[in-house]
């Protein structure tokens, strides 16, 4: 007997009863005062779950690191042939051979030992 009067209380279009009902849309993430169908879109926009944590977006591309990953491994292990990388590995093989490698800071080092 009691709920039903308080639903007639928040009906009534008394002071305390716009507050209450105020305070209820509030608590439960409603829009809190009467708005046109514009603004309520917008409410709704902003409490959807965001793109960055809905898993369909999260998901559509495939995890191109971690393949990327398992398939230098795969490679490692002689698994998987990767023709571009045997090719950089020839021409650095080739290089090496003529005596051409490049080593990171050795044109510091000899200008700093001819001075």
């Amino acid at each position: 007997m009691r709920f039903y009067k308080y639903c007639d209380l928040v009906n009534a279009n008394t002071k305390y009863a716009n507050r209450m009902k105020m305070l209820s849309n509030r608590i439960f993430g409603e829009v809190v005062r009467p708005t046109n169908e514009k603004s309520k879109r917008v409410v709704e926009m902003f409490s959807e779950e965001p793109l960055y944590k809905k898993q369909n977006i999260i998901n559509y591309y495939p995890r191109h690191i971690e393949t990327g990953l398992l398939m230098k491994k795969l490679r490692e292990y002689g698994l998987f042939r990767d023709e571009h990388q045997d090719f950089i590995d020839e021409m650095k093989r080739l290089r090496a051979l003529r005596g051409k490698v490049f080593v990171k800071g050795e044109k510091k080092r000899k200008a700093k030992s001819i001075l």
